[in-house]
């Protein structure tokens, strides 16, 4: 392998899932969250002969499975796809190996850029297709395309402690890639023989209970939760660690017209808002960011504000605890259906739509005493302006329609129900 450049509590109802039966339009799996990291996960069966499952962290930003084929994975069902095929994205040079023939070590084959977000890193991988089996729906997707990587060639070869599964759950082997391009998990189900829906949904959960992933779109059983629809918006210029000129970002931006805290609008420049000519600016989700990250012209006038109606409800401010500035004493803060009764933060969307973030989703437990505002101050000069964080996803469903570009929310926590669930 090349080596690497581096670049850069209680609820009402928990919703059960007694049953799920999988048509040709959808599948299902189960989402576990880590204590430790607090990413998401879930897990799918790559090769035959013998079949691996890999835990895989759930990026919606990532453009592509990515999995560790280190020596002890073998498939013999595995195909590298050769720097002369179609289907070569080219982005990411041509690989050759002078090892015996096994995935991610073969000549002549199409080179994957192996990006490990919580790294800031680009790894060297092979491109390959082989079969992808999702247990919990028993459907098997021949000639799935993959990014593969061998984890002890950048340990063993690395003069530093950067190596593609760094950051990630100590069970994770890899990333799933669920982003808007071309070889993401959902554009390439939509291809597949099951012709499945460009859609998937998310319910991310709140504790180390199981949340669900949906292919195909929301299923009966979620039904009743009425979704909020709101546009996908492109960003025209890439955020992406390595692209071309010209390239869109394949990430999922929403369109924040301005903030509210406790009903009354934050104030700040709101065209920090909107995405500029140089693509900087805008909201944008992310599951691999664990909270919410703000420009600090918006954070900073966000954290005075509900500071102060946390303080007209007469909540003790107490000493800040990292990665958060405002933190509150747990014993002043009464318990509602959707988590601590504090200020409500709403992203009032285009149309006036409002996305009302609750107590359940705007606080974090940092200790049995203390609770803190899950926001975090992301400098003066960030990329984007919002990054709405995992932490401020949970216990949402959330639909995401490839087909239409649209999102599609529903705040479970005001239906007295959650994302968590058991076995």
């Amino acid at each position: 392998m090349a080596s690497f450049v581096t670049l850069f509590s209680s609820l009402t109802l928990t919703i059960v899932l007694l049953s799920f039966s999988c048509s040709s339009q959808q599948f299902f799996s189960p989402i576990e969250k880590d204590s430790l990291t607090n990413l998401y996960s879930t897990s799918l069966d790559i090769g035959t002969e013998p079949t691996h499952q890999f835990n895989l962290v759930i990026d919606i930003g990532g453009p592509i499975l990515w999995y560790d084929c280190n020596k002890t994975y073998t498939s013999s069902t595995y195909k590298p796809i050769s720097c002369q095929s179609k289907l070569c994205p080219n982005d990411a040079g041509c690989i050759s190996c002078n090892g015996h023939f096994k995935p991610g070590c073969s000549n002549n084959t199409c080179g994957a850029n192996i990006i490990n977000p919580l790294v800031d890193a680009i790894f060297s991988g092979d491109t390959g297709s082989d079969f992808l089996f999702i247990p919990k729906s028993k459907i098997q997707i021949p000639d799935f395309i993959t990014g593969c990587t061998d984890s002890n060639a950048f340990t063993a070869a690395s003069a530093t402690d950067n190596f593609p599964l760094k950051n990630l759950p100590k069970t994770s082997k890899g990333i799933l890639g669920l982003a808007r391009t071309p070889l993401s998990l959902p554009k390439q189900l939509s291809l597949a023989p099951q012709k499945i829906l460009n859609k998937f949904v998310l319910c991310l959960p709140s504790s180390n209970k199981l949340g669900s992933f949906f292919m195909g779109g929301v299923p009966s059983n979620f039904a009743k939760f009425k979704l909020t629809t709101i546009p996908l918006i492109i960003n025209p210029f890439s955020t992406a660690p390595i692209f071309s000129q010209g390239d869109a970002s394949y990430e999922y931006f929403i369109d924040v017209k301005s903030i509210k805290v406790g009903g009354e609008i934050v104030s700040f420049k709101s065209s920090i808002l909107s995405i500029d000519n140089k693509g900087n600016g805008g909201t944008k989700l992310s599951t691999v960011k664990n909270f919410t990250v703000l420009h600090s012209s918006i954070f900073k006038p966000l954290v005075r504000d509900f500071t102060k109606k946390a303080s007209d409800n007469k909540i003790k401010k107490v000493a800040s605890v990292a990665p958060f500035e405002t933190c509150f004493d747990l014993s002043t803060m009464r318990r509602t259906n959707t988590g601590l009764d504090v200020p409500t933060i709403d992203l009032v969307l285009q149309g006036g739509v409002k996305w009302t973030i609750f107590g359940g989703n705007s606080m974090a437990l940092v200790s049995k005493n203390v609770a803190c505002l899950g926001f975090v101050d992301g400098g003066n000069e960030p990329r984007t302006a919002v990054v709405i964080g995992g932490h401020q996803l949970e216990d949402n469903l959330l639909e995401f329609d490839l087909v239409s570009s649209k999102l599609g929310f529903s705040s479970l926590l005001q239906q007295d129900a959650s994302c968590s669930r058991s076995e």
